[in-house]
């Protein structure tokens, strides 16, 4: 049986904690920034947590880092 490929575009969008939960950026945040007030630009800036439903889909794509 194979070795399962990482998927590339999934391995630059989410990175493993130290602990085991996956880091995702937050959205709608690279055009049309003008009409945005900066609280909401700052808030886009953190990351957020994978949800624990689609932790099963994302180890799938990023197979290597767990």
């Amino acid at each position: 049986m194979p070795k399962i490929k990482t998927n590339r575009s999934a391995a630059k969008r989410f990175k493993v904690t130290g602990s085991g939960k996956v880091r995702r950026g937050k959205g709608w945040h690279s055009h049309l920034l003008s009409k945005k007030d900066p609280k909401r630009k700052r808030r886009l800036r953190v990351f957020a947590l994978v949800a624990r439903e689609d932790m099963k889909r994302v180890k799938r794509l990023i197979p290597n880092s767990f």
